[in-house]
């Protein structure tokens, strides 16, 4: 998987005040009254929902900011899997009973006979994340995330695996656009969203710090309480995986990549941050990494001294502080930039855990927008 080669009901005191009975205007009459009120609902509708059912959070497990992983089930009765929820693909699956790859021997594995709901598709299906893939069976069952419930959801079965050995899941869960789907099959979140699950197309994450605890998926809505300050939208620049546009990255004032503009990509599936070689090779130049095999090492110091990246997204300036792209690892520290080669005439860049640690995000599927705030 590209994981590995791009390598919270809060109890309210009510208390009832009797006061003297007179006629208020309620904030709806006032708003309604100046031709205000469906601008005010509209602003509103990602911190507030309408009903408690209508936007959940899902618990996500923070293996070593390696990894965000969450429980789904598949199957009647249901059988459990830990997955990825990967913003960078657009299908589910995990690996079935009959699959002899040695990954799969450490993970939990699908047995169709033993879901009384499970329907074979007919079809064979084969996925790269880069250098990794699955080959398998295309079937649909009911898939649980939490209290949401896709009943006749299309999922791939892998029987080969190539590249997820020792891996902290056993499967992927795709968020990405239907279009680039491999399996042909509607990904979870447009059935969830066709079967009337949530009245907002939107799901956010929230991703923590070191902590194994703590982080969350929630769908149907935005819970503000995971960040500070407002929201700021970037338009989806195409409608394929969750790609913006990037007006430029700077550090110290100076521009070491994107000077003319480039593409980012924003993958809860990928623990670090990718650029094309040429850019990260500026970047490890300022901050006096070397390379070491596959990696580029820091001396721990820099935490202190060297400045933030800068990443510049629809005018407004995302930075980065070196405790984020410095990453500690027993007695030393490497740089979370990885540098790949790309062809000349574009660049680039793929915002992974390291950048979304420092950002809550929320991925509006109605609006084709991303929103971004400072995670707390």
């Amino acid at each position: 998987m590209k994981w590995l080669v791009l390598l919270g009901l809060v109890a309210l005191s009510e208390c009832i005040v009797i006061l003297p009975l007179r006629k208020v205007k309620t904030l709806r009459e006032t708003l309604r009254e100046k031709n205000l009120l469906n601008n005010f609902l509209e602003g509103q509708a990602y911190r507030l929902s309408k009903r408690d059912t209508e936007i959940a959070t899902h618990p996500l497990r923070n293996f070593l900011d390696s990894a965000y992983v969450g429980t789904i089930t598949i199957g009647t009765p249901p059988q459990e899997f830990r997955v990825l929820f990967d913003t960078g693909s657009a299908d589910l699956w995990v690996p079935s009973i009959t699959c002899g790859s040695p990954a799969c021997k450490t993970h939990n594995t699908f047995n169709p006979q033993n879901s009384s709901s499970f329907r074979e598709a007919g079809q064979t299906v084969t996925i790269f994340y880069g250098p990794q893939l699955i080959h398998g069976l295309v079937g649909s069952d009911t898939v649980r995330i939490g209290n949401f419930v896709s009943l006749n959801q299309s999922f791939g079965l892998s029987v080969v695996e190539f590249g997820y050995d020792g891996v902290p899941f056993d499967g992927v869960l795709g968020l990405a656009f239907p279009s680039i789907s491999i399996t042909r099959a509607m990904p979870i979140f447009d059935n969830l969203w066709s079967q009337g699950a949530f009245s907002e197309p939107v799901f956010a994450f929230y991703l923590s710090k070191s902590k194994p605890e703590g982080s969350v998926v929630m769908f149907g809505g935005v819970d503000h309480r995971y960040y500070k300050g407002e929201l700021n939208w970037v338009p989806v620049s195409h409608t394929s995986r969750w790609q913006i546009s990037m007006n430029s990255t700077t550090m110290n004032g100076e521009v070491v990549a994107c000077s003319h503009g480039c593409q980012a990509f924003v993958d809860t599936g990928i623990p670090s941050i990718y650029g094309s070689k040429e850019m990260v090779t500026n970047i490890h130049k300022l901050m006096n990494a070397r390379p070491e095999g596959s990696e580029y090492v820091v001396s721990c110091d820099a935490v202190n001294t060297l400045p933030p990246v800068i990443f510049n997204i629809n005018g407004i300036d995302y930075p980065l502080p070196p405790e984020a792209y410095i990453i500690k690892e027993k007695n030393s520290c490497i740089s979370a930039f990885h540098g790949v080669v790309q062809a000349a005439s574009s660049e680039n860049w793929i915002l992974g855990d390291v950048f979304l640690r420092q950002y809550f995000s929320v991925f509006d599927r109605k609006n084709e927008r991303i929103g971004l705030a400072p995670a707390l």
